[in-house]
């Protein structure tokens, strides 16, 4: 098992590839990994497009990563080795192809950076790899969903929130401004993690999350009466105008009921997700809440905005900056089995700054290659606060006598039926 270029035996040549959408810090663990395997004596190569080429048996598209490169790269936004969604462990024989292309290249370890799919991919290669290769899978989203230990961030989360919620904060001044209000879809496809720290960092009026609805019980309907709740208590206190956030999960439950409508194309990825993108949820919220309003005769300006892709390679904040160097680091030092950790396959994670390999044999489901979904937790002293700073309906609203009758006079029905309407928003 040599590499016949250099002769060189795979134990001496590390690779490293990208797998799944963007998300800041993915170039700092890049760096991290490089700047540790130089440091052990490795050659390191980058693999462009994730498992994509390897998959199809091709070893050609590959980079050498020095020293100069890691440090270039180190705070930049984006992923200097492309990435892609390219699964190759649902299929024996492109599996096989990874392994022998790696073996071929003289890879004897391999640093993977990804989702649920590169992490089931990452494991597949240590298993049929018999343990010739050892592999660290070093978790990304934005979404902030996996399960770590201590309930720490994914690399990337904190940039993310923190470049939408200045987003957010622009558009709550420019809500403030021109007395208008704004509905912003936000990305988050099982938990409402980014958009509620996006809503809470940035100010904005309110946040919907996929939590809130209890065993995903929710229709149009109340979603629309929450929003709309928001405005009209929104005006009865005197502040005409808002920002409602709306994690994108929340589409997902609505798909059946949107399904036909302009504009939505109800489609999945390779792996079955719906591809909420294809949902122009803001767009939808916009026109349903401005017919209700003109049914009541109320005037209000309401402008869509999705916000998504422009988190996602923005360059790391010095939180992640400083936290993706170390999973980086702590990927080689698994791999080279510098710590008494169980070899064949590890999910890179650190608990108060100590690492913690998490073997893949406990995250991820065997038969599903998916692991457990961190969401929200609605019952939690955070969620509380969140909630108390939030402007939208709340029980104790529908039984203040003098609040319901201008919300309902704005609403253009009886007070009693406001309450009655309005109930499971105030709920939710």
């Amino acid at each position: 098992m040599t590499d016949g270029a250099n002769g060189s035996s795979p134990q001496g040549k590390l690779a490293i590839l990208v797998g799944g959408g963007p998300a800041p810090g993915i170039n700092g663990v890049i760096s991290g990994a490089t700047l540790e395997a130089l440091r052990h004596g490795l050659e390191v190569i980058g693999i462009y497009d994730g498992f994509k080429w390897l998959a199809a048996g091709d070893g050609s598209h590959t980079c050498k990563l020095t020293a100069e490169v890691a440090e270039d790269c180190r705070l930049k936004g984006g992923s200097i080795l492309r990435t892609s969604r390219e699964k190759p462990a649902d299929d024996p024989d492109k599996m096989a192809n990874v392994v022998a292309t790696l073996r071929g290249l003289g890879v004897g370890y391999l640093v993977t950076i990804g989702g649920d799919d590169t992490a089931y991919s990452a494991l597949k290669t240590a298993a049929t790899s018999g343990g010739d290769i050892q592999v660290a899978h070093v978790p990304k989203t934005i979404d902030n969903d996996l399960p770590l230990p201590d309930q720490a961030p994914t690399f990337g989360y904190n940039t993310a929130r923190s470049v939408g919620a200045d987003l957010i904060r622009n558009l709550m001044e420019d809500a403030r401004t021109t007395k208008r209000w704004f509905v912003v879809s936000a990305m988050g496809r099982s938990a409402g993690h980014l958009a509620l720290g996006m809503a809470r960092s940035g100010g904005a009026s309110l946040a919907v999350i996929p939590e809130q609805f209890a065993a995903g019980k929710v229709d149009l309907n109340l979603v629309l009466s929450i929003i709309e709740g928001a405005m009209l208590k929104a005006k009865a206190l005197g502040h005409d105008y808002g920002v409602a956030v709306v994690a994108e999960g929340v589409g997902e439950f609505l798909a059946s009921e949107l399904q036909g409508r302009p504009y939505v194309e109800i489609t999945h990825d390779k792996s079955g997700n719906l591809r909420l993108a294809e949902v122009p949820l803001a767009l939808i919220l916009k026109k349903e809440l401005q017919a209700r309003a003109k049914a009541a005769g109320r005037k209000v300006t309401i402008v869509d905005i999705t916000i998504g892709y422009e988190l996602r390679c923005a360059p790391p904040i010095p939180f992640d900056s400083e936290y993706v160097q170390q999973l980086g680091w702590g990927a080689v030092q698994y791999v080279l089995g510098r710590g008494a950790w169980e070899q064949g396959g590890a999910l890179i994670s650190l608990r108060a700054g100590v690492l913690e390999p998490i073997p893949f044999g406990q995250i991820l489901d065997p038969k599903t290659g998916k692991t457990a979904i961190r969401r929200v937790d609605v019952g939690s002293h955070a969620y509380a606060s969140a909630r108390a700073q939030m402007m939208r309906l709340e029980p104790s609203d529908l039984e203040n006598a003098e609040l319901v009758a201008k919300m309902a006079k704005d609403a253009g029905i009886e007070p009693q039926k406001f309450v009655e309407a309005y109930r499971g928003a105030a709920e939710a």
